[in-house]
């Protein structure tokens, strides 16, 4: 119930402050925390293959993929390359 409210808070604020109708503010609200509410490994294994489709090479790729773990608006777990290379390669 509560994640209603907030997630109402949140569609009323973007839509008042973009112009946007309700109902689109609703669909960009849904879709920016599905983002957010992806599983770590979800989002790890996702972030590989669209660097690897970069042509970068995976000794550039977990480095960053940490560093943006680090950035997430909610923070993921502290994870070293090898968890990282495990997320991945299983």
């Amino acid at each position: 119930m509560m994640a209603d409210v907030a997630e109402t808070d949140i569609v009323e604020r973007v839509a008042a402050s973009t112009g946007l109708p309700p109902g689109i503010a609703a669909r960009v609200v849904d879709d920016v925390l599905a983002y957010y509410r992806t599983p770590t490994e979800d989002h790890v294994r996702r972030r590989h293959a669209e660097l690897q489709a970069e042509g970068r090479k995976n000794a550039e790729i977990f480095p960053l993929i940490a560093a943006e773990l680090r950035g997430r608006l909610v923070a993921a777990p502290v994870l070293s390359e090898r968890q990282l290379r495990r997320i991945v390669y299983g």
